[in-house]
């Protein structure tokens, strides 16, 4: 079976209406990520020093050896940083997520201390700030437990949201299958959470950031004062904004570093920032368990049956009929490669309507001859399929008078006489009068435009049938 992981298509062309708490517009969901104290270092364990996310140009990692001068970067994220952000969000009363590095809170009682009085939610940011991208299975397993032990020793509690940042393919597998998170946010790929199921566990998903985020300040592309801060965020803001006012809210996650947004010239664009969002009504700054807690109780997680995981033959079962008498079409489609954009309407279509446009002439010749005359022998036998009835008698063509049915009688011998195959419409598209007047137009083409028409028209009809089975 071939298929495809990665999951296209989210909540579609048409996301849910997030419905935040008092018919908020938007959801301003503010992380700090401490990390100040478990970045890589000899003095905890590591191969060499830290290289990523500082003010210093081109750093690179010193093998076997401290250095002073990123180690003193960092200690400013947690001696002075920390603070200056501390003061800003409880005076402006916001509260925010931290993104906490168990052994970092570990080395920073009183600043633990500090998030736990104003309220703030300490989530787990791993057991060190490390690279997990080459850490065997096993290894990230034992330090994901590892940190959710020191992290309830240090807080008191264990965390209830997870961010590794610098994962692993198994991280969010892993984290979903520890069993105990409300929320994780290993993914960048939406403005709204959304549910993954691993196993028997439906794990919430909030998505994270790293363009909202002060990271800029340290890469390239990125920002050289608070001022183009302040003017992303802001752009981003009205973006989201409108879309909320339009009755599609959305999330907007913005993320922060002790060391980095704390510095007195980068603040002063955070701060501009939340002062322009505050001027507007109907802005929700939530921690992201409450968004958690939230989605679960609005958007509760539905199991639903996806044509991606079917068997062979349960695929073919279901889908079998949408193109007239030809289960083939069906069978071939199975052994595409399909995924999640394939467990919608679209996507079943997509992957049938491939198998019948590669399909031989002749093979599709057949196709077209499986289906039954409009208004003919076969409906008044009572013998169509059960798609075939229900679409015709949609259209009317059940409650003929005996004039329409002999015109529809004279047409399809006609059309059958000229071109071969049935004349086939998709009618859920047309009235009775429509499709008369279609018959008789198309009666007057050429055979090969007729089989491309009529190729369009049966794949038509496969959609409109799927459209009714699946989302």
């Amino acid at each position: 079976m071939n298929r495809y992981p990665r999951n296209m298509i989210g909540h579609g062309p048409t996301p849910p209406d997030a419905a935040w708490p008092g018919g908020a517009k938007i959801a301003v969901s503010l992380v700090l990520n401490y990390e100040e104290g478990g970045e890589n270092n000899v003095l905890h364990g590591d191969a060499g020093s830290e290289a990523f996310l500082s003010d210093i140009a081109g750093a690179a990692p010193w093998p076997g050896q401290r250095h002073w001068n990123m180690e003193s970067i960092y200690e400013y994220g947690a001696r002075a940083g920390f603070w200056r952000l501390h003061r800003l969000f409880t005076g402006m009363s916001i509260p925010v997520t931290v993104y906490g590095v168990a052994t970092a809170l570990a080395r920073s009682p009183e600043q633990v201390a500090a998030m736990r009085s104003a309220g703030w939610e300490i989530a787990s940011h791993g057991l060190k700030w490390v690279e997990h991208k080459d850490m065997p299975e096993a290894e990230e397993r034992r330090q994901i437990a590892e940190a959710i032990r020191l992290h309830t020793e240090v807080v008191g509690e264990r965390p209830l949201g997870w961010y590794t940042g610098r994962c692993s393919t198994n991280t969010l597998r892993l984290t979903a299958e520890e069993g105990g998170f409300a929320w994780i946010s290993d993914t960048y790929d939406d403005d709204l959470p959304y549910w993954v199921e691993v196993g028997t566990r439906d794990q919430l998903v909030i998505p994270y950031t790293l363009e909202a985020n002060d990271m800029r300040f340290a890469t390239s592309p990125g920002y050289t004062e608070g001022e183009q801060f302040f003017t992303y965020l802001r752009d981003s803001f009205d973006t989201l904004y409108a879309e909320g006012e339009a009755g599609a809210a959305k999330m907007f996650s913005i993320g922060l570093h002790c060391r980095l947004i704390g510095r007195p010239g980068k603040i002063a664009g955070l701060k501009r920032f939340l002062d322009y969002a505050q001027s507007h009504e109907g802005v929700w700054f939530p921690r992201r368990i409450d968004i958690a807690r939230h989605w679960a109780e609005a958007h509760p997680h539905q199991r639903v049956e996806r044509p991606s995981k079917m068997t062979h033959a349960d695929f073919t079962a279901r889908f079998g009929g949408i193109f007239e008498h030809s289960p083939w079409i069906a069978e071939r489609a199975w052994n595409l490669e399909l995924g999640p954009a394939h467990d919608r309407a679209a996507g079943v279509h997509n992957a049938l309507t491939r198998v019948f446009r590669s399909a031989a002439r002749s093979d599709r010749l057949a196709v077209l001859q499986a289906h039954p005359d409009l208004a003919g022998k076969l409906a008044a036998a009572r013998r169509l399929t059960e798609h075939s009835a229900a679409e015709q008698a949609g259209a009317g063509l059940d409650a003929l008078t005996d004039a329409e049915r002999a015109e529809f009688e004279r047409l399809n011998t006609a059309y059958v006489a000229k071109h071969g195959f049935p004349f086939i419409i998709a009618v859920r598209d047309h009235d009775k009068a429509g499709i008369l007047a279609a018959f008789q137009r198309r009666l007057a083409h050429d055979t090969e435009t007729e089989f491309t028409a009529a190729c369009a028209q049966v794949e038509r009809i496969a959609e409109l049938r799927l459209q009714a089975l699946l989302p």
